[in-house]
């Protein structure tokens, strides 16, 4: 379970919750059945329109994923490629077969693959690249349909108002204060539904997939350098530092002076060659 997630949705809930609960009168006056059908059904309409169904389906799973705790391992790679390096530069072919069956992570197992059936370095590096920009780009159109819904639901919230101001305007002049005032409130909520959705909900679903994705294709650069390394039958602890020394740059780029700023600073002392790899494919 990904606590900061969870964590976020129930303080979010919670926060509205005693919003509402010491500021109005009357609570039940924000539950408003006709402005949460117009701002949840025209968004779901929307999206529809704007995507394929089998894109519209994955919705469930990548909310499932933003409740998940997929820790990437990366010590894990960096000691498999390691030891896949020393068996490679021992050309001891038939254990790095047998300890090829035992990684995990699919991307490395392919890269090594190609390395033992002595396909061409720059071929490898060509198709990890292009895997790593296809992982790039499905993950960017599933969470580009986050925010699309979080851009259409304060539209429709604005035409759920729209539409309880003309119900307001038929009983102007006719019907009395408590009327016009009730009619007044129903034509709010709307908007207030769709301010809701799009920045308690579909925004931080784009933000936490996005983030998601930038992690994993950190990874996967690691893994494509390491595998770089592999070619040229590198000795697997100049893999491992030079893996390392790459994973504590990107830590130290991405918190910026935090944590894992000291051991940045040694590494930088102890800096392996340029690495072939940049942050994009």
């Amino acid at each position: 379970m990904n606590l900061s997630t969870l964590i976020g949705f129930v303080l979010g809930l919670i926060t509205v919750i005693l919003v509402l609960a010491f500021s109005a009168i009357n609570s039940w006056a924000y539950l408003n059945l006709p402005g949460l059908i117009i701002v949840i059904g025209g968004t779901l309409a929307a999206l529809f329109i704007s995507y394929p169904m089998r894109e519209v389906l994955r919705i469930p799973h990548l909310l499932g994923a933003i409740f998940r705790s997929d820790k990437l391992d990366t010590q894990r790679d960096i000691d498999e490629l390691s030891g896949l390096a020393q068996l490679w530069m021992n050309e001891d072919v038939h254990k790095a077969e047998e300890a090829l069956k035992k990684v995990s992570n699919p991307f490395l197992r392919t890269g090594v693959q190609l390395i033992i059936n002595h396909t061409p370095e720059d071929q490898i590096i060509e198709l990890l690249q292009w895997r790593i920009a296809r992982l790039r780009a499905r993950e960017h159109a599933e969470s580009q349909m986050f925010r699309t819904m979080s851009s259409f639901a304060p539209a429709f919230g604005m035409l759920g108002t729209l539409i309880g101001l003309v119900s307001l305007m038929t009983v102007l002049g006719t019907g009395g204060m408590d009327l016009i005032g009730h009619h007044l409130s129903i034509a709010l909520m709307a908007t207030f539904y769709g301010l809701l959705l799009s920045n308690l909900i579909c925004k931080p679903i784009a933000v936490k997939l996005e983030r998601r994705t930038e992690q994993r294709v950190v990874l996967m650069n690691m893994i494509m350098q390491g595998v770089s390394m592999m070619c040229e039958r590198r000795g697997p602890a100049l893999v491992r530092e030079t893996l390392n020394s790459f994973m504590v740059h990107v830590e130290d780029e991405i918190y910026d002076g935090g944590p894992a700023a000291p051991p940045v600073r040694r590494a930088r002392r102890q800096r392996a060659p340029s690495l072939k790899v940049t942050g994009r494919p």
